[in-house]
């Protein structure tokens, strides 16, 4: 009996401690998995592993870790489904990473969500540049979810029979407050040029800006740092 209470305090600390580390580690960490998928997944396959591997393990045992895991998952789902202010704690909310056109960067960090992160997710959407992007939702399950802003939505140009450009990719020059060189080098941008189109949008410093995006035949696009109690986030 007394090896049967181990299990159990054993399985109650493994599945409260893996939902904390998924919660800590982040959405993007868990990408197509929702936290209890991805707790469930590492409990499941170190039972298995026990049970081929461990003799000490025998199948009643091994039964009962399965048995009492199912259960705290049902316990679970019975609970977000009862209770709907517990969804927030156990499943989580879709989270604002780009708001009216502009990067939310302390949601990013609370995800640990990086830009070239964020780019990879767009790109995945068809949107291969932030400046296309009116707003962007980071889903519970680690996905991105894309509205664009009306000029890049269907019905698009070759519906309207309007002449398509010639089209470009962006590319990342100011990146979290820092210049990235070599991006300036591979296009044959200059540094003074760079500063220099900053201070045409009223940025005095690099350091002030969170990104920024070139796009051959376009302006610069300068996005500041905003969190979600800044003032412009509201407006």
């Amino acid at each position: 009996m007394q090896a049967y209470f181990s299990m159990f305090y054993e399985t109650l600390f493994g599945f409260f401690s893996l939902f904390i580390l998924a919660k800590v580690l982040g959405k993007t960490q868990i990408s197509q998995l929702t936290a209890f998928d991805f707790i469930s997944a590492l409990i499941l396959g170190e039972l298995v592993g026990n049970a081929l591997f461990d003799d000490e393990a025998g199948v009643a045992e091994i039964a009962f870790v399965v048995a009492l895991w199912g259960i705290l998952l049902y316990i679970t789902e019975i609970i977000t489904q009862k209770f709907k202010r517990t969804r927030h704690l156990l499943e989580g909310n879709p989270e604002i990473v780009i708001y009216q056109g502009k990067l939310i960067r302390d949601t990013m960090k609370k995800n640990n969500l990086d830009i070239n992160q964020l780019q990879n997710m767009l790109r995945s959407k068809d949107t291969f540049s932030i400046r296309e992007v009116e707003y962007a939702l980071l889903e519970t399950d680690g996905t991105v979810s894309v509205l664009k802003k009306p000029a890049f939505q269907i019905p698009n140009k070759k519906d309207m029979n309007v002449s398509q450009p010639e089209v470009h990719l962006s590319i990342t020059l100011i990146n979290d407050g820092e210049i990235i060189y070599d991006n300036l080098k591979e296009h044959n941008l200059s540094v003074e040029w760079l500063l220099e189109e900053v201070k045409k949008q009223g940025y005095e410093k690099t350091e002030d800006i969170f990104y920024a995006e070139y796009m051959k035949g376009k302006d610069l696009l300068v996005l500041p740092f905003i969190n979600r109690e800044h003032i412009k986030f509201k407006e």
